[in-house]
């Protein structure tokens, strides 16, 4: 397990900030996100959570609250997706994009240096001043096609 410490007191000083209370299960939630090379939803998240920290009791609509309040304070992203819904990745991770499989919904990063350059070009061309960015790449993975 790596070490949060630093991005967890991050974590505790929004709270404080927006006059909430900490909590150890918004933590646990959070300290599982970074954790993970996945990206995980909800149930995914409920079940990891459970085998993990089962004296903890932490239901599904903790983890939703959690989720929304990790998101909307910057601390997460997620990815919509059909039938699996958001999944969620930590904001610590340094820029990258992401293909997604239409049919399992597998999600894999990458980087790709030219494609950057051409992003910053196309914005510069067109007098934009690029502050940020997300790919995603919508096909179908090598396990799924026929």
């Amino acid at each position: 397990m790596q070490d949060n410490s630093e991005i967890i007191d991050k974590l505790k000083q929004i709270i404080k900030e927006k006059g909430l209370k900490y909590t150890k299960q918004r933590e646990i939630i959070f300290e599982t996100i970074l954790n993970s090379d996945a990206h995980l939803n909800a149930d995914e998240l409920n079940m990891i959570i459970g085998q993990k920290y089962p004296d903890e009791k932490i239901g599904i609509a903790t983890i939703y609250r959690a989720l929304a309040f990790l998101e909307e304070s910057n601390l997460i992203s997620s990815i919509a997706l059909d039938k699996d819904g958001k999944k969620f990745e930590p904001n610590t991770k340094t820029h990258h994009d992401h293909l997604i499989c239409v049919k399992c919904n597998k999600i894999i990063e990458f980087l790709d240096t030219q494609i950057e350059r051409k992003q910053e070009k196309i914005a510069k061309e067109n007098g934009f001043k690029l502050l940020n960015h997300t790919m995603y790449l919508y096909g179908v993975c090598k396990d799924c096609q026929d």
